[in-house]
């Protein structure tokens, strides 16, 4: 009988497998303006920051404990007791035929009392830490997410006068109609900004490290100081 030949296959030689180094994205691009409006470079954003999830309910929550602690509960009404009255019987207890009363401090007098006013309270809620932390961070990521920050470079070399600064803002298109601009400014504040700023209608100044999320939600446009950034992630981020 013929001989059959078996042919023994072998193995394919496995290919070499490259690990690709997995690149870790620290931030989002955005540009840096000069005082001409003109982009001078890009600058890398912390993305704990401005990438953070957006959490409607949280920034709700947060602006509605940065209202209650504004209120101050200084209101009140002085009651029976208190006002400055005779308290001597008004009139005789019988034979009158009006109602009988004792004096006229009772609230139904003119000059006497008010019944249920309103009296000195707390209005004060807290939250915490953690949680202002991301209110803060989920606004800030809104607004960059619509194209509403703006960085700006060397503004504390302008001159103390608010045309010099209406100028930089129409430079940089922030003065729409019915704009409101918030300008962040670090944590030192910087006397010639504020001078040029703090007469111009819509525009608000507030320093890196007291930033909040009604303040950031209140205005249309934010304008960041480069130098505040700095301080943004110093009082924010956890080391």
């Amino acid at each position: 009988m013929p001989t059959v030949k078996k042919t023994v296959k072998k193995p394919a030689a496995k290919k070499a497998v490259v690990k690709k180094e997995a690149v870790k994205e620290t931030g989002l691009k955005l540009s840096v303006y000069n005082l001409q409006g003109k982009v001078l470079e890009k600058i890398t954003l912390p993305k704990e920051i401005f990438e953070a999830k957006i959490n409607g309910a949280l920034m709700t929550q947060a602006v509605r404990v940065y209202l209650a602690n504004q209120r101050r509960g200084t209101l009140k009404t002085k009651s029976r007791g208190e006002v400055n009255i005779s308290t001597r019987k008004i009139y005789r207890q019988k034979g009158t035929g009006r109602a009988r009363h004792g004096a006229a401090s009772a609230p139904i007098f003119v000059g006497g009392g008010i019944a249920f006013g309103p009296r000195p309270r707390d209005f004060s809620l807290k939250l915490s830490q953690n949680m202002r932390r991301a209110a803060l961070f989920s606004a800030l990521s809104s607004k960059l997410r619509n194209g509403e920050i703006k960085i700006v470079a060397n503004l504390e070399k302008i001159e103390p006068k608010t045309q010099k600064m209406v100028d930089v803002i129409k430079k940089l298109e922030l003065d729409g109609r019915n704009q409101s601009v918030l300008l962040v400014t670090p944590k030192e504040n910087i006397q010639e900004v504020v001078k040029a700023a703090r007469n111009i209608e819509g525009i608000t100044i507030l320093s890196a490290n007291l930033l909040n999320t009604y303040q950031v939600l209140a205005n249309n446009r934010i304008l960041f100081m480069k130098n505040s950034l700095d301080n943004l992630k110093e009082a924010f981020l956890k080391s």
